[in-house]
């Protein structure tokens, strides 16, 4: 059977789905030559042990492990780079996305009607019944507004994480992707090169089988940062723009601490200063963790608290950089505003620097 569909399926402990959803998608394709390439984020639950169970009896079912990387968006990339397949689906592994649409998509691009066939819940026939609250769906909604303000694209649907399209088409957009964050499909639109045609089909989005959901709050922080990435992520890369942002507030977070301490609850500067200096960077930290890294964040006690202990030490060395260097060019003469200003630079870039490495586990 010629291979014609490759469906990715990026994974963060989905063990338990992982079984039911290979039933449902053999069901709905039946005798067409398809592959299910599960990318998994390392999960704690051993989804990727599962899948290789599923492969030895099944070889349409391919895995890959990713260690010290994650991330939907990443996790898609990665997948359809590793197909032959000439067609490509992105779906969720939970049940939320029912594969029984995937031969009318596939039908769709490959007879040429569409470049890009797009599973919707707010075409006619669609449904939001999965999702978790009212909060949600009203989130969803707004949500689903500012991405056509961003791509410029008229979907009902453009945040859905239920695609196909052209493996080829999608390879050479790859380079331009941000790679961050939960909606590749977003930052396929926003960065391709031409309009793309699509077409949407109606999707009743179903509950979550097993597990928790991966959207939370923070998701619509990633609306920015597609807007800031479209425009300007060629001059200032996306993460460190965003690092930077954290630091800016930081940098009022500690001013508001000392003007609290000093000299109304304590007479001893340095005393206030130690103490705005480990407040800051704690926020600092949480803020990153939640935002900056979010698709990579640290979770559970002791990995939030090692973190937080290696971004302290890491916000050290970038401070004595800071210092080291301002002074260095203040004595030969630089004006110690202009002097001050690259020390915070080099600070900013070296803290940036160490904590992806360190903290977060990525360069």
């Amino acid at each position: 059977m010629t291979l014609q569909l490759a469906i990715i399926l990026p994974t963060l402990n989905e063990r338990e789905n992982l079984a039911p959803l290979i039933d449902r998608i053999s069901a709905a394709m039946g005798d067409t030559g398809w592959e299910a390439i599960i990318v998994d984020d390392n999960s704690e639950d051993g989804t990727a042990d599962e899948a290789r169970v599923l492969a030895r009896s099944d070889p349409r079912i391919r895995v890959i492990q990713r260690i010290g990387r994650r991330g939907l968006a990443s996790a898609a990339i990665e997948g359809i780079c590793a197909t032959a397949a000439p067609y490509a689906a992105i779906m969720d592994a939970d049940h939320q996305h029912d594969p029984a649409l995937l031969p009318r998509m596939l039908t769709c691009v490959a007879g040429g009607d569409s470049d890009v066939a797009i599973a919707s819940r707010y075409v006619e026939g669609g449904s939001t019944a999965g999702l978790s609250s009212a909060r949600r769906e009203k989130a969803s909604g707004l949500a689903n507004w500012m991405a056509r303000r961003i791509t410029g694209t008229e979907l009902t649907d453009p945040m859905s994480g239920y695609f196909l399209m052209e493996s080829a088409r999608f390879r050479a957009a790859a380079p331009s992707l941000s790679g961050i964050g939960f909606k590749i499909l977003l930052d396929v639109l926003a960065t391709s090169r031409g309009a793309l045609s699509v077409k949407e089909f109606p999707l009743e989005f179903g509950r979550r089988r097993a597990g928790e959901s991966k959207l939370d709050r923070a998701v619509a922080f990633e609306f920015l940062v597609g807007l800031y990435e479209r425009f300007f992520g060629k001059i200032i890369p996306t993460r460190f723009a965003m690092f930077g942002t954290v630091g800016a507030l930081g940098v009022l977070v500690h001013m508001a601490v000392l003007a609290s301490l000093f000299p109304g609850m304590t007479a001893t500067f340095w005393k206030a200063q130690t103490l705005a200096v480990l407040v800051a960077m704690s926020f600092n930290f949480w803020l990153n963790n939640w935002l900056t890294y979010h698709d990579q964040r640290l979770r559970g006690l002791l990995a939030v608290l090692a973190g937080w202990a290696g971004f302290c030490l890491t916000c050290a060395v970038g401070a004595f950089a800071n210092v080291a260097v301002a002074t260095l060019l203040e004595s030969r003469g630089l004006h110690w505003v202009l002097a001050a200003l690259t020390g915070i630079v080099i600070g900013a870039v070296w803290n940036y620097a160490l904590s992806s490495r360190f903290v977060w586990g990525r360069f």
